[in-house]
């Protein structure tokens, strides 16, 4: 086990220097100039030299990438002199459009973030799970046709619908809700759930279909297995059979999915983010790509792919635990 979680650490490591490679490459081949950006209409040109040494735009692409990558293990110093600006462990550098550090701006956005994706995937799991177990356990029967058309249905929605719906419905003609308006968990956990509620339901419909379709093939095929029909045949009760057999050992393809759910939706998801008006990574992803500002998107897409990767290795641990037959 230690050997097989150091090497895919090391795998974790280069999946990372490489995905800041290509998008440092994207950006260098671009004709925007960030500097240019930040010196202003009425900027001369030893003024937009003096700015582009300041931020090291000056330096070969490779040693840009170098002081960025030690950066974020030791901190570096930008500039020289009067005007040099140390960026601290760890260090993604600093926005171009308002000069905060962009660790410091992630980790700002980064509970909103959390919170959406993680009550989100609560929903989704107790409704898909339970209706895709409950169409598998009852095939080919009224309600198994009646779950999966709503599934099929579900799924079809894009996401940006539902949330104008749920809107529309909830709040400005039934006034269950409140318009959500992000508040910390800490300062009052009723209205963090509360505020919350509205961008869970929008994407638990969206995810919450998807996996009932894949809990309702994965446990069709599982109890079509010998050793279930054996587990019967031995007179074990049908909750055991189908929860302790049947269950681990279908969920094994819905906890993939779940880890890239999961890890893809802690990075922000953008259109919720926006409609609901949630201060999370997403908006802000969204924001930098408006404006260009690249270290901004550099530190979102470096968050992103440390979340999904994480979210694998530890679905690849998670595997033994849900099926037994699983050995490393």
């Amino acid at each position: 086990m230690i050997l097989y979680l150091g090497r895919r650490i090391l795998a974790v490591a280069g999946v990372l220097l490489a995905i800041a490679a290509v998008t440092f490459t994207i950006f260098y081949v671009l004709p925007s100039d960030p500097a240019a950006a930040a010196c202003g209409k009425s900027c001369s040109a030893d003024r937009l030299e003096a700015i582009r040494a300041h931020m090291g735009l000056d330096r070969p692409l490779w040693r840009q990438f170098a002081d960025f990558v030690t950066g974020i293990f030791t901190g570096r110093t930008m500039g020289s002199g009067q005007y040099a600006l140390h960026c601290r462990f760890p260090c993604l550098g600093y926005s171009y459009e308002n000069s905060e550090a962009v660790w410091d701006l992630l980790m700002d956005r980064l509970p909103v973030s959390a919170s959406l994706a993680v009550g989100a995937a609560v929903l989704w799991l107790v409704l898909g799970l339970g209706a895709g177990v409950t169409a598998a356990l009852r095939k080919d029967t009224l309600t198994d046709r009646a779950l999966m058309v709503g599934a099929v249905a579900a799924a079809s929605l894009p996401v940006y619908f539902t949330s104008m719906m749920l809107i529309y419905g909830l709040i400005r003609v039934a006034g269950l809700l409140p318009y959500p308006q992000y508040v910390p968990l800490g300062d009052d956990p009723l209205h963090w759930a509360s505020n919350l509620l509205l961008p869970w339901l929008a994407l638990a419909v969206l995810y919450a279909a998807m996996y009932a379709r894949q809990s309702r093939s994965s446990m069709i095929e599982t109890m079509a297995e010998p050793y279930i029909r054996t587990a019967r045949a031995k007179g074990l009760p049908r909750r055991t059979v189908v929860v302790k057999h049947g269950l681990r050992a279908g969920m094994t393809p819905v906890l993939t999915l779940f880890g890239m759910d999961l890890g893809g939706l802690l990075a922000g998801a953008v259109i919720t983010e926006s409609i609901f008006g949630l201060p999370g990574i997403g908006r802000l992803f969204y924001g930098a790509l408006s404006t260009g500002d690249q270290p901004v998107i550099l530190g979102v897409t470096l968050l992103a792919a440390a979340f999904i990767v994480v979210a694998n290795l530890a679905v690849d641990l998670l595997y033994a635990v849900v099926d037994p037959r699983v050995r490393y």
